[in-house]
């Protein structure tokens, strides 16, 4: 567990992650990390989660025409 600390940043706040949290998000400066609220609280991840809705939309589109798909491969 890491303990964060609030700091000014500007008119903002913002959070300081320690590099061991970054390096384990696989993230670094300048990148976007995304905050999403759970019912166990909030999550910070490296992964935006529209973009996963996105993805399995889109592969069950895929599913559905895999035929069609195949055909249109020839």
């Amino acid at each position: 567990m890491h303990i964060l600390k609030l700091t000014q940043i500007g008119n903002s706040v913002g959070v300081i992650l320690p590099k061991e949290v970054l390096a384990n998000l696989k993230v670094e400066k300048g990148e976007s990390v995304f905050l999403t609220e759970t019912p166990e609280g909030y999550v910070v991840t490296p992964y935006d989660p529209a973009l996963e809705e996105q993805m399995t939309a889109g592969r069950d589109f895929m599913r559905e025409f895999r035929d069609t798909f195949h055909a249109l491969a020839k």
